[in-house]
């Protein structure tokens, strides 16, 4: 069975309130369907999340011209008029995606999102989808 979204997302409440300028914190699924979220709205946070998924999924293409690489994306930062976009590896089919303002410390924020993912990657897993059907 799937857990609901809401017992999410009061774990990325730290992360919040640990960095300054953080804005809002997406946690998506592979295939790009929010899992949780913090700040900001719920329609923006389904559209970051929509957007995540070719994100990840490029970044994932990339990744094979590297040398040596696996193939998996671990972090995405995309610099933007006005802040930064963050995306983060997240265990089995999730991904963590942080928007920022200028004002962050991109440190502080890599070093926060990894401390996250390493203490509640297990929560942060999403289960394969299998032909439509939740259990």
């Amino acid at each position: 069975m799937i857990q609901q979204r809401a017992n999410f997302d009061w774990m990325l409440k730290e992360l919040d309130e640990g960095v300054p300028g953080v804005q809002q914190i997406v946690v998506l699924s592979a295939d790009g369907l929010r899992i949780a979220r913090y700040g900001g709205d719920p329609d923006g946070a389904d559209r970051i999340a929509a957007a995540c998924a070719g994100l990840q999924s490029l970044a994932a293409a990339v990744a094979t011209e590297i040398p040596d690489s696996d193939g998996r994306m671990r972090m995405v930062v995309i610099e933007i008029d006005g802040g930064f976009f963050y995306l983060m590896a997240a265990g089995a089919g999730a991904y963590l995606a942080v928007l920022t303002d200028e004002t962050v410390d991109a440190g502080l924020i890599g070093n926060r999102m990894r401390d996250l993912v390493i203490r509640i990657g297990s929560h942060l897993t999403s289960p394969p989808r299998h032909g439509g059907s939740t259990g």
